[in-house]
């Protein structure tokens, strides 16, 4: 009885994508996530300040666990949707502010890009529903 015990321990403990597992922390549903800046549409010579804003929630610290906050993640030119029971990766095209910054220098080379805001719980998981601002596109000179 205790090995059966142990192996069901190890299995649940190794399989996070269980669904007793699932990782998004509730949100709020009048919590809205959006661009103070740019808009949506600006053309930018440069590198820019991006200013994020978050109403009915709070910014924190990744790690730090509080009811209703989180952190920004920019996503870049990112298409494919966000796994909710995975963390929101870390790279060049993702890019975490765990620190609370609501706001970063931005560069990025000439052309059309695109820019989204995610909340990320203390962990980088998103929120369940996903707190997302709107997609916006950018164009650099």
């Amino acid at each position: 009885m205790k090995v059966a015990r142990l192996i069901t321990l190890l299995v649940v403990l190794t399989c996070p994508s269980l669904p007793a597992f699932a990782q998004g922390k509730p949100a709020p549903k009048d919590a809205l996530l959006y661009f103070i800046w740019p808009q949506d549409g600006a053309t930018i010579k440069g590198g820019f300040w991006c200013r994020f804003g978050l109403r009915n929630m709070g910014i924190t610290h990744a790690g730090d666990d509080f009811q209703n906050s989180g952190h920004h993640h920019l996503l870049i030119d990112v298409n494919e949707p966000l796994d909710a029971n995975e963390p929101i990766p870390q790279d060049k095209s993702h890019v975490h502010f765990g620190a609370g910054q609501t706001e970063a220098r931005i560069e990025l080379p000439p052309g059309k890009h695109t820019l989204q805001l995610v909340l990320g719980d203390a962990r980088h998981y998103p929120f369940t529903p996903p707190i997302v601002s709107q997609k916006i596109a950018v164009t650099i000179k």
